[in-house]
């Protein structure tokens, strides 16, 4: 291992590992030659990889090293595959490079064999030749589109005269648009008065049929067949963060492979999309509402025949807008160019507004001609977003980085929550809604609008509410927490009866949601008849009182103007999501009936115990997996709860774990079991919140901000624990004695606080270090699984010292966990001398944090601080085999405060001249 980074190289450097040749921008860690060896065979061999690298070992680049290598080797020896096949002219391959090029299942072993097929010799010799020049074929197509593509790029990239000449024939268009637009203004303004029905045309639901009764397959209509281009093999790499991604994108950029990698960087329209007037409806709901609506008044247009025109203009609808920035030429524009360079997504969002190109569909469309796709986890981990954004897993490696929590984040997006004011609030609109166009809705309609009314009346019900009385009034006669099974839930409440897949395939197909959202939109949330009032007078107070000022009038400009708060999506949206989740297996999830004092603020969620069946079609698809992280440990958890459960066998599955780049005697772990008072440290819930617990771990902060320079970083189990002890402190005089040597922050509640927080942090090390005072630093209190124990880098000076209060276990009396753990026990083999799967849940839960916590300090090669852990409970084995590799093999258990207090005092002398 070198003991420096010799960053100065600006000349990439080829680095052998395994006998394979990685390109690197400098020269790297033995642990990183190691990592990618493991990286590309993990790849080649299509397996599961669990890779592990603490922070500041350089995983980004070693995953984009090792991956790209291993994507530049499979496309060149596809490449010679293809060029054997065609100079041969029959499929001969076995490597298995390319399963697409290979020979079909009927003609592998001994196609000419009447026994083989059934067939005379002549029929098989016919057929396989038929595919032979079939292939060859495709191979023949398939290299011309590829090198059309690269000329294409290979012209953006060099030619800047394409790039003016496009810019110009966009400024042509645009003001060909402007003066279209006037045109129409003053045509319409010539016309006749708009009837009060003008423009409902789109808020009635069209008529229904089921794909059983139209007799095809479902799907979504794509009219963008002249952007669709053969899916290449490629890399999906997803992390947590937008603010991860693009951290990786700049590590792309500055790779060997940054100049040549066929890059697309994926998000969410409100992420990418600029268009103005779309963007100001803040939801994500409506937003995404919003965009389809202009992409379907756009076909509709186009599907419109010069026969319909007449009728269309006797109807006197108004113009339905169409977004300005979706165009098929110039999302071809946006779509080369995103190809031609790698971009992060602030950079495309600013070449699409550049190019007057959706940045979101451009992205879209440059997916199958992509090599590196860079996506947000949601987008990539649930099935329908997947397939609406085009992502096609057959095949492709997918690599899921910062991976700690993925188990919980398949948990959480498809676990879904409603509330009962929503509940209501959806009754009362689609009651409203059928009232105002029940008489021009089909037969169908009306009955799955009937079976939508009866499921949201039951769900009220179920909670102890009436649907004909205001939420926000009801108090419901019993509190408490409910959970059943799905059946048990659909029986209680009365809906087994109900198909609900054939419910929320309406409900899909037909946009109803979107109809009333549009509808709500227009009418405001009164549109009951006065003679009607006192039938629904309970839902209008309810309604009026979520959207003040709102009436039938429409609002006049000034109060639109002040109204400049997101909406809320429609409540029936919620509704949906909820009755998606109803489908799943009754054994792979629960439904939680939480009743809190008034129908309102009471709930139904569902809660998914298997994460498993979501991710198995990934694994099944995918040619390889990669679930990469800094603290993986443990992985039982993996390997049980998701691989396990998703089908992949064990053979499948390899592990790699390598160790820190920083010397051994730049960290000091220790266990601390008992205070300088011989105070046993048991932080239980029962104990931590006697006095003397309180006072003892005071005593021992300031022991260590005595000896500790620079920044300390406090970890306590809970935001309410840590309240609770600064109070105490406050009034026993021990947090002033910190302030002496420590100036004392607090990590806040509120998320728009944190960077200031951090910001004075750093500048009060900052001042201290300059002034040499008696106030050495800062002392950090923060909170596990908060803002700070997760994405903050407390490198040098910042986090000298990581302290970690106690044991950060879950609520052990939680509905959700103590359902999961039974989940677990019934579920999960174990062996008569292994704990059982639901206990060790619970702790892997609480190491999973603490490693995470305690990984925000050592940044790099030249770091160094101390961790410590104040609990007896850590120095168990067991406890201590959960603890990440390079910290585990490292650290001290000390029975007393003494020796670990002369540790740390020596340890950071010595380290005093690094600083």
């Amino acid at each position: 291992m070198r003991s420096t980074l010799l960053s100065r190289i600006m000349a990439d450097e080829t680095q052998e590992a395994g006998g394979i040749h990685f390109p690197f921008p400098f020269t790297p860690y033995a642990i990183q030659k190691d990592f990618m060896a493991a990286l590309y065979q993990v790849l080649e061999a299509g397996k599961i990889g669990i890779f592990e690298s603490p922070t500041g070992t350089g995983k980004s680049l070693s995953l984009i090293c090792g991956a790209l290598s291993w994507l530049r080797d499979f496309e060149q020896k596809k490449r010679q595959e293809e060029e054997r096949l065609l100079e041969a002219g029959a499929p001969t391959s076995s490597d298995g490079l390319a399963p697409a090029l290979g020979p079909p299942p009927s003609c592998q072993g001994s196609p000419g064999t009447p026994e083989a097929t059934g067939e005379p010799d002549w029929i098989t010799q016919f057929v396989q030749k038929k595919e032979e020049r079939d292939l060859v074929d495709r191979l023949k197509e398939e290299q011309v589109r590829r090198k059309k593509r690269e000329e294409r790029l290979q012209q953006i990239r060099h030619n800047a005269k394409l790039r003016f000449a496009a810019k110009r024939m966009r400024q042509e268009d645009e003001e060909t648009e402007r003066l279209l637009r006037l045109s129409s203004e003053m045509l319409a303004a010539g016309t006749e008065p708009e009837q009060v029905a003008s423009g409902e045309e789109e808020l009635v639901l069209a008529e229904y049929e089921s794909d059983e009764e139209k007799g095809v397959p479902s799907g979504v209509d794509v009219d963008e067949d002249d952007l669709d281009e053969e899916h290449v093999t490629k890399i999906y790499y997803c992390s947590r963060t937008h603010s991860q991604l693009a951290q990786f994108v700049h590590e792309v950029q500055k790779s060997p492979f940054g100049q040549d990698t066929r890059l697309v960087s994926l998000g969410s329209r409100q992420n990418l999309c600029v268009n103005g007037d779309v963007r100001k409806l803040g939801s994500v709901q409506l937003i995404n509402d919003r965009c389809v609506e202009m992409q379907r008044s756009k076909h509709e247009r186009k599907s419109i025949t010069e026969e319909e025109e007449p009728t269309r203009r006797r109807r006197r609808q108004e113009p339905r807008a169409t977004c300005p920035f979706y165009s098929h030429e110039r999302l071809q524009l946006l779509r080369d160019e995103v190809l031609a360079g790698v971009k992060d997504v602030e950079q495309l969002v600013a070449l699409g507004k550049e190019a007057r190109a959706c940045p979101y569909y451009g992205g879209r469309f440059a997916i199958p001609a992509a090599q590196l796709v860079v996506l947000p986890y949601q987008m990539l981990l649930h099935a329908p977003t997947r397939q609406a954004a085009g992502i096609r897993l057959q095949g492709q490696v997918v690599v899921i980085d910062e991976a700690h929590n993925l188990i919980d984040t398949i948990t959480n997006i498809h676990s879904m929550e409603v509330r009962g004011s929503q509940l209501c609030q959806a009754h009362s609109q689609l009651l409203q809604y059928t009232e105002r166009y029940g008489k021009r809705l089909k037969a169908k309609n009306l009955m799955y609008i009937k079976q939508l009314l009866y499921l949201l009346e039951k769900f009220v019900a179920v909670l102890g509410g009436n649907i004909k009385q205001n939420p926000n009034t009801q108090t419901l006669s019993q509190a408490g927490t409910e959970l059943k099974t799905i059946n048990d839930f659909l029986f209680q409440s009365k809906i087994d009866n109900i198909n609900l897949f054939k419910v929320r395939r309406y409900c899909e197909k037909s946009k109803i949601s979107r109809k009333l959202l549009g509808f709500t939109e227009r009418y405001g949330a009164v549109l009951v008849p006065s003679m009607e009032q006192p039938k629904l007078s309970g839902f209008q107070v309810f309604l009026q009182s979520l959207q003040p000022g709102a009436t039938v009038a429409p609002a006049t400009p000034a109060e639109a103007e002040e109204d400049r708060s997101p909406r809320p999506a429609s409540p029936l949206m919620h509704v949906e999501g909820f009755l998606e989740a109803l489908t799943t297996a009754n054994q792979d999830g629960r439904v939680i009936l939480s009743r809190q004092g008034s129908l309102s603020q009471s709930s139904l969620k569902f809660l998914l115990l298997n994460p498993a069946v979501h991710f198995a079609q990934v694994v099944k698809e995918c040619r390889a997996v990669i679930i990469a992280g800094g603290t993986m440990q443990p992985v039982s958890d993996f390997r049980e709860q998701l691989l396990a459960g998703a089908g992949v066998e064990a053979e499948r599955v390899v592990e790699f774990s390598c160790g820190h780049v920083i010397p051994p005697d730049h960290i000091l772990p220790l266990i601390i079991c008992s205070g300088p008072s011989n105070q046993m440290l048991d932080f239980t819930y029962q104990k931590r919140g006697l006095p003397q617990m309180m006072d003892e771990t005071g005593r021992i902060l300031c022991n260590l901000c005595n000896v500790v320079p620079g920044g300390v970083v406090c970890f306590f189990p809970s935001y309410e624990y840590q309240h609770q002890v600064c109070a105490h402190w406050e009034k026993s005089g021990l947090l002033a004695r910190l302030t002496i040597r420590k100036r004392i922050f607090q990590e806040p509640k509120k998320a728009n606080r944190v960077e200031q927080v951090l910001l004075e942090y750093s500048r009060c090390i900052k001042h201290c270090g300059q002034a040499r005072g008696t106030e050495t630093g800062a002392l950090l209190l923060s909170v596990v699984g908060g803002k700070m124990s997760e994405g903050i880098n407390f490198s040098d000076d910042l986090g000298r010292c990581v302290v970690m209060v106690g044991m950060p276990y879950p609520n052990i009396m939680s509905p959700e966990l103590q359902e999961k753990m039974a989940y677990l026990d019934q579920m999960l083999p174990r062996a008569p001398s292994q704990a059982r799967p639901g206990k060790a849940l619970v702790e892997n839960l609480c190491m999973k944090a603490v490693n995470q916590s305690i990984g925000r300090a050592i940044r790099h090669q030249k770091d160094f601080a101390s961790i410590v852990l104040l609990d007896q409970r850590y120095a168990s084995p067991a406890i201590q085999a959960k603890l990440p590799a390079w910290i585990r093999d490292r650290v001290e258990v000390k029975a007393t405060f003494g020796p670990a207090f002369a540790a740390l005092r020596k340890f950071h002398r010595e380290k005093a001249g690094l600083s």
